[in-house]
């Protein structure tokens, strides 16, 4: 197998960015008129998708497609579920109340804070995460049982995924369980299944790029960030913060694991 063309996966750095930060412009515009800056959640599964196709079409040419269109397809499918399900999700609500208060105190204009501060972080954090996608785009030779096996832990992530946020919106649909918290189904195994599922995702993707030294050397930084994020950072801590005054969550946190599946303690 040759080296990593180097040369071509820098050009696609600059080609990714492009992508990821006109997808959160295009957004920004769209949340300006509506007056309405949640919809940049929905934009996230896009960027992905985006700094996917830009890749698979800079790549082309005397390289093995198999792993390259598998990478894409994979990409594409996890970020346009994820931009479909939160765009439902957010039907006909107001504002997410994490703007509200951070716009509430934006020294200045509020729009131009929002550009700063969520729109532009957020395609820089695309463009990072998204490392292993661009990668695997240049290796040169047909994908190893790496790759499959990256594929079998993102179809493992998505399942988590997929599964864990129908379960819920079923729950909160159902007006008896208001204010109550969700723990039954994949959330009596983990109390974030949509949290590992991500997790499984990215280092599933990762997987992909494991045939070549240098590209995996580039690319473990995505989803150690990404593990980051939704065990420190943005993700878990956040959301429990929020649920921590509601009934009954300290005994769901006694019985259910963290973020890795387990089965259940039982109640006592």
């Amino acid at each position: 197998m040759s080296g990593f063309p180097w040369a071509a996966f820098a050009q696609n750095l600059g080609l990714a960015a492009v992508a990821a930060f006109a997808v959160m412009l295009a957004t920004f515009g769209i949340a300006v008129r509506k007056g309405l800056h949640r919809i940049v959640d929905v934009a996230w599964g896009i960027g992905f998708t985006a700094v996917a196709l830009v890749s698979l079409a800079a790549s082309a040419g005397g390289r093995d497609a198999t792993r390259r269109v598998a990478v894409t397809v994979l990409t594409a499918v996890w970020g346009l579920r994820l931009a479909a399900h939160i765009a439902r999700r957010g039907r006909g609500h107001g504002e997410d109340p994490r703007y509200e208060a951070m716009l509430a105190k934006a020294p200045g204009n509020r729009d131009l804070y929002a550009l700063r501060m969520v729109y532009l972080l957020q395609g820089a954090l695309v463009w990072l995460v998204s490392l292993p996608v661009q990668a695997a785009q240049y290796i040169p030779g047909p994908p190893s049982g790496f790759a499959w096996a990256g594929a079998a832990l993102w179809a493992c992530g998505l399942f988590f995924e997929a599964v864990g946020d129908a379960q819920l919106a079923r729950f909160k649909a159902d007006p008896a369980n208001r204010g109550k918290v969700m723990d039954r189904g994949l959330w009596s195994w983990t109390r974030h299944p949509n949290y590992f599922g991500d997790f499984c995702v990215w280092w599933g993707l990762f997987l992909f790029t494991c045939d070549s030294g240098a590209a995996a050397a580039v690319s473990v930084v995505s989803p150690l960030v990404m593990s980051y994020l939704l065990t420190k950072g943005s993700g878990k801590p956040m959301l429990e913060r929020h649920m921590a005054q509601r009934p009954g969550f300290a005994e769901y946190v006694a019985r259910t694991s963290g973020f890795f599946p387990r089965p259940p303690k039982r109640r006592p």
